[in-house]
């Protein structure tokens, strides 16, 4: 394609994008026709998207070709109209790779800022396909410029636009596997340390509508693509799971802190919606963690592939444990509130780790799990399953790969002969127990010990 370039030369900058676009379109749809393995885009083509269609010049002395908002708008128009023509699949992925791939130069802003666009107006318009290619450069992209694609949409969205939130909401039923991998972002950009980290409200009922009309939302990428043992270090998670049960076990803490600020600003509203909107959202995700055996074995996966990493495990109980002393520094004197705050976050966090390792999504030790939480205070329920058994879900007999095969698979012996044993006799009557226990105080978790028997009261 690079004996076009002087054609486009003398023709004004939204004809010559267009007639490029054009172009790009016929020249991949050959090079999928002839079978080329792997097709890719040539360097010079390239070059040609670059200088024409992102204004990056490639000679220092040329003039900047610039486009007005209009032009711009209009250019935005084609493009979506570009990809919703084309009927194949393969030709639109690999136009959108050509276009919007980061080539590591100074054309990737002017990358960014076009593609920003582009699937803004798709969300808007509800162009499908571009949504569905955009899921996929989600999948492939460094996380640090899928968290600024999607902080555009949630500004356009979210905050600049009143009463825009429905037609982001669409997204879910005109592109799962966009809605899924926009979950997955947005949990990476918003982690709950400050207040413009946190998620606006209406975003995150967004994300509990959707995962309660459809729990296997956040399940879709992993579904539908080919996975290894181990994904990029810089790519998203291949799940937004990680990220939702940061939200769940940070929320109680973070939305504390966020509602102390408002009462001093002298305003309150919404932190109730926010407590009610992450409980929901917790038990949500618990229901998709169950579901997760029967999906893992029908993939040959159980016990071979960690849907939740350690890594991610460790940054979430470094960070509640920094939230939590935190907590105690501001308020000095534990109160009420603050003492049901502490025990929820680690209340969740205790039943998301359990039913992730029962499920299978979660692969360590408890030996490995204590050594991570041993910073944490005391929680009875974390206690419990720190030092508790795995209990699997769905009759499932295949261990995870931290549990040794033989130990779950080996003949149970037989029991030997019971010996007969001798008349019982009467025991000597006890003395009368008084009606009430004294109180017993708590006691700290202990490595290699085991959950102490703690009476009712």
């Amino acid at each position: 394609m690079g004996d076009i370039r002087q054609s486009l030369l003398p023709r004004d900058v939204l004809s010559a994008a267009k007639e490029l676009l054009y172009h790009l379109d016929i020249y991949i749809c050959n090079m999928v026709q002839s079978g080329r393995q792997p097709p890719q885009v040539d360097s010079k083509t390239l070059d040609l998207i670059e200088e024409f269609i992102l204004h990056t010049p490639k000679d220092r002395n040329a003039p900047v070709r610039r486009m007005s908002a209009l032009q711009e708008l209009q250019l935005l128009e084609i493009m979506c109209s570009c990809f919703q023509e084309q009927s194949r699949e393969t030709v639109r992925q690999l136009m959108f790779s050509a276009l919007f791939n980061l080539q590591g130069n100074q054309a990737d802003e002017s990358r960014m800022a076009l593609l920003s666009k582009l699937v803004s107006m798709a969300v808007a318009v509800g162009r499908v396909p571009i949504l569905e290619c955009a899921a996929v450069w989600l999948q492939r992209t460094h996380r640090l410029y899928c968290v600024r694609l999607v902080q555009v949409l949630v500004d356009d969205y979210c905050s600049m636009v009143p009463g825009s939130g429905p037609t982001l909401q669409n997204i879910h039923s005109a592109s799962p596997r966009f809605c899924c991998q926009f979950i997955t972002a947005v949990t990476t950009l918003y982690d709950l340390t400050s207040d413009e980290l946190t998620p606006p409200l209406e975003l995150l009922q967004m994300i509990v509508s959707w995962i309660q009309d459809d729990p296997r939302l956040v399940l879709i990428t992993f579904l539908n693509s080919p996975l290894s043992g181990s994904q990029p270090i810089s790519a998203l998670d291949v799940t937004p799971l990680g990220g939702l049960i940061r939200w769940c076990v940070k929320a109680p803490l973070a939305y504390r802190r966020d509602r102390k600020q408002a009462v001093a600003n002298g305003s309150s509203d919404g932190e109730p919606d926010a407590a009610r909107l992450f409980s929901a959202l917790h038990l949500s995700v618990l229901q998709v963690l169950m579901l997760l055996p029967n999906i893992l074995n029908e993939k040959g996966l159980f016990g071979r592939l960690a849907l939740l990493q350690m890594e991610s495990v460790a940054a979430l109980t470094s960070d509640l444990s920094r939230l939590l002393d935190q907590a105690d520094k501001h308020t000095h004197a534990a109160t009420g509130d603050a003492h049901a705050a502490s025990q929820l976050a680690l209340d969740r966090l205790a039943q998301a780790l359990q039913v992730a390792m029962a499920s299978g999504a979660l692969l360590c030790s408890r030996e490995d799990l204590r050594a991570i939480c041993s910073r944490l205070p005391h929680n009875n329920l974390l206690q419990l399953v720190l030092s508790g058994p795995v209990m699997y879900y769905n009759n499932i007999h295949t261990p995870p790969l931290a549990y040794s095969p033989h130990a779950a698979h080996s003949p149970i012996p037989a029991h030997a002969a019971l010996p007969t044993l001798p008349a019982h006799t009467p025991h000597t009557p006890l003395s009368s127990i008084p009606a009430s226990h004294a109180q017993y105080p708590a006691q700290p978790f202990m490595t290699g010990m085991p959950f102490p028997f703690r009476p009712g009261h």
